[in-house]
């Protein structure tokens, strides 16, 4: 069982992300009043513990939001989240569709260390069933594809 760290949301792309205490996840769209919500990568997720590493490696603190995420998760195995699977926080469903993506150009973490996670530890996903996250929420792997 994984947790919700932080969600996040941009008013336009391209930016760091800002956190609020919860977002409603529509189906089949993303989080309402985020900038990458209708696209083809609805919701952005990323391992905590994968930013920390990140933040020991390069001695930084790196605020929730700065890699673009919409969740930041604790407690999933990088090895069980595979295009297909499908999460489960309270009544949002969510089928991962992609691993990583090309980093846009001028990301402010690349500006800033010469390098960002997103291409290799992004999870993006889409939305099967909606409803509202917020921090603190517990986040699953969902044993069965069957909603």
């Amino acid at each position: 069982m994984g947790r919700i760290e932080a969600v996040c949301v941009s008013d336009e792309k391209g930016v760091a992300k800002r956190e609020v205490l919860e977002a409603v996840i529509r189906e089949d769209f993303g989080l309402e009043g985020d900038a990458h919500a209708g696209s083809a990568r609805q919701v952005s997720l990323l391992l905590f513990e994968r930013v920390r590493e990140f933040e020991e490696e390069n001695g930084l603190q790196i605020m929730p939001g700065a890699f673009g995420e919409n969740l930041l998760v604790s407690g999933l195995l990088k090895d069980d989240l595979k295009a297909g699977a499908r999460l489960c926080a309270g009544n949002v469903i969510m089928e991962i569709t992609q691993l990583g993506k090309e980093c846009h150009e001028g990301c402010t973490i690349t500006r800033l260390t010469g390098k960002c996670i997103m291409p290799k530890e992004g999870i993006f996903a889409r939305v099967i069933r909606g409803g509202r996250v917020s921090k603190g929420d517990e986040i699953e792997l969902l044993k069965s594809a069957v909603v």
